[in-house]
C-alpha cells in the first residue's frame, strides 16, 4: 500500500508559514558509544553541539542492524522485511525497493520541496531503483557499501561505480575524498535552495570499513584511523550547520543526525564501540539496534534536553510529513515523535517495538522489557581485527530471554523466570506481530508483507 500524502488544511488568518527544511544525517556503522555526548572517548564538538542545541535521544534504534533495511525503514516508515528489504543489498542483489513504496523524499516532494541525496543509498543500484527514481532531485554518492569492492579483504567484488545522477562518472574512486564530497553537496544545495523548502539527506559512507580519511585528517586526533575519520565526520556536520546558519536558515530547519546499526565489531581497531551495549552489528542485541540520534527543531525542540523513551528511525518518516504539512497514510509504521520532541508530560512512543534479523522475529520492546526469543546470532570467537582485517566469528543462541533495560541495558541477567507474566504478555504482541508481519523462525508469511521489486541478478 503507497503512502498517500494531503495537504493540511491552512490556518484561518491567512497563509501558512512556510513549511520547515529537513536534513537528515546518517553515519554509517558509528557506534552508541562513539561520540563524546554519548560518554565516547572521541572529539565531536560539533555533534556535541548539535545535542546541547536540542535533544539526545538514549534509547533510539534502528529497525534492523545492517545497512540496507535499515535505510529502507527510514525512508518509507515501514518495518523493512514488511516491504521486503533485508541485510545489505550488493552489486548482484536481485531485489530492490518497490517503486510503489512511497520514500520521504517522494512525500515531501509532492509538498513542494527540493530534494537531494548526497552519500550511500543502498537500496538498489539498477534502473528504476536510483535515488533519482525515488523521489530525489539530486544525487551524488555510492550505491551500496564501500567495502563492496575489489579490495575487500575477503570477497571478491566488482569495480565500484560512483554515481551523479544516474550516470556512472568513475570506478573504485578514491575514497579518501568521500566525505568532503557529501559534505560539499551538501553546503552547496543549502545554499542554491535558501528560498525554498528542501530536503536534504546526507547518507555518509563512513566509519564503515574500509576506512578512509582525507589528508587533512589523517593523524589528526593521534587515536588512530577510526578517530580520525570521526573527526572529518564530525567537521562535515559543523560545516553543514555552518551552511544552515550562513543562509540564514536556522529557525526553519530541522537537523537530525543518527547511525544506521551499530558497530561492526569483527573489525576490532576499525570499529567503533557500542558503549557497555551486548554484541554490534547485525545482531538484535542494544549493541546493533540501539543508536546515536540527536534532533535540532527549533521552537519544538529545548535545547539541552534528553528524551529516554524508546523511539525508532522508522518513526521519522511520519514526523517529518506532519511538519512539513502532509498527513502520512496509517499504512506505516512509524510513530509521530513530537510530542516525544517537545517534551510533552507523559509522552512516550505509543506502539512497541520489534526486532526482526531478516524475516525473523527475534526481540521485542515494551517499555522497559526487552524479550529475546530463542535465537542464533553471530559474535567474535576472541578479540576483534586488526588493520581493516575482521576477526573470526562464531555462532551462539540465546534462549528465551527477559531484560530490564532501565537496570540492564547491557541485557546481561535474564529475569524471564522471574517475571512470566510480563514473558506472557509480550509474547501475546509478538503473535500479533507475526501474523502481520511474518516469523521466519516459525514459517510464518504476515498478511501486511509486500514483495520488492526484482530483478536478474547477472
Amino acid at each position: 500500500m503507497a503512502v498517500f500524502i494531503v495537504m493540511l488544511a491552512s490556518v484561518a488568518c491567512g497563509q501558512p508559514e512556510q513549511p520547515p527544511n529537513v536534513v537528515l544525517l546518517m553515519a554509517d556503522d558509528l557506534g552508541y558509544g562513539d561520540l563524546g555526548c554519548y560518554g565516547g572517548p572521541n572529539s565531536t564538538p560539533h555533534l556535541d553541539r548539535l545535542a546541547s542545541d536540542g535533544l539526545r535521544f538514549t534509547d533510539f534504534y534502528v529497525a534492523q542492524a545492517v545497512c540496507s533495511a535499515s535505510r529502507a525503514a527510514l525512508l518509507t516508515g515501514c518495518y523493512p522485511h514488511r516491504i521486503g528489504i533485508t541485510g545489505a543489498l550488493g552489486p548482484l542483489s536481485p531485489v530492490a525497493l518497490h517503486p510503489r513504496e512511497t520514500t520521504l523524499a517522494e512525500a515531501l516532494r509532492a509538498l513542494g520541496y527540493a530534494t537531494a541525496i548526497y552519500g550511500k543509498w543502498h537500496l538498489g543500484h539498477r534502473r528504476p531503483s536510483l535515488p533519482f527514481h525515488h523521489g530525489f532531485d539530486a544525487y551524488f554518492g555510492l550505491p551500496y557499501s564501500n567495502d563492496m569492492w575489489p579490495r575487500h579483504p575477503t570477497h571478491r567484488f566488482p569495480d565500484l561505480p560512483l554515481i551523479d545522477g544516474t550516470a556512472i562518472i568513475a570506478r573504485n574512486p578514491d575514497q579518501r575524498r568521500l566525505t568532503e564530497w557529501s559534505t560539499r553537496g551538501a553546503v552547496q544545495f543549502i545554499a542554491d535552495h535558501r528560498d525554498q523548502p528542501f530536503f536534504l539527506y546526507v547518507p555518509y559512507s563512513m566509519p564503515h570499513v574500509p576506512l578512509h580519511v582525507s589528508e587533512r585528517y589523517d593523524g589528526v586526533t593521534g587515536r588512530g584511523l577510526y578517530a580520525d575519520v570521526l573527526a572529518e565526520l564530525d567537521a562535515s556536520v559543523g560545516s553543514i550547520l555552518a551552511a544552515i546558519d550562513d543562509a540564514g536558515l536556522r529557525d526553519q530547519t530541522i537537523v537530525v543526525f543518527l547511525s544506521d546499526n551499530g558497530p561492526w565489531l569483527a573489525y576490532g581497531d576499525h570499529a567503533g564501540s557500542a558503549g557497555g551495549l551486548r554484541e554490534g552489528k547485525a545482531t538484535t542485541f542494544e549493541g546493533g539496534v540501539r543508536v546515536p540520534c540527536l534532533v535540532r527543531w527549533p521552537g519544538v525542540v529545548r535545547p539541552g534536553s534528553i528524551c529516554r523513551q524508546p523511539a525508532m528511525a522508522l518513526d521519522w518518516f511520519p514526523t517529518i510529513v506532519r511538519a512539513a504539512g502532509g498527513d502520512p497514510s496509517p499504512g506505516v509504521d512509524g510513530r509521530d515523535l513530537t510530542p516525544l520532541l517537545r517534551g510533552d508530560p507523559g509522552a512516550t512512543r505509543g506502539a512497541p517495538l520489534f526486532f526482526y534479523w531478516v524475516n525473523e522475529l527475534q526481540a521485542i520492546r515494551d517499555g522497559r522489557w526487552k524479550l529475546h526469543f530463542p535465537h542464533e546470532y553471530r559474535t567474535l570467537r576472541g578479540p576483534g581485527g586488526t588493520g581493516g582485517q575482521p576477526a573470526e566469528m562464531t555462532t551462539a543462541r540465546i534462549p528465551l530471554s527477559l531484560f530490564d533495560l532501565e537496570t540492564d541495558p547491557a541485557e546481561s541477567r535474564n529475569l524471564a523466570n522471574a517475571h512470566p507474566d510480563i514473558v506472557a504478555t509480550l509474547e501475546r504482541i509478538a503473535d500479533a506481530a507475526r501474523a502481520d508481519l511474518g516469523d521466519s523462525a516459525r514459517n510464518l508469511r504476515g498478511a501486511g508483507v509486500r514483495e520488492p521489486a526484482r530483478f536478474d541478478s547477472n
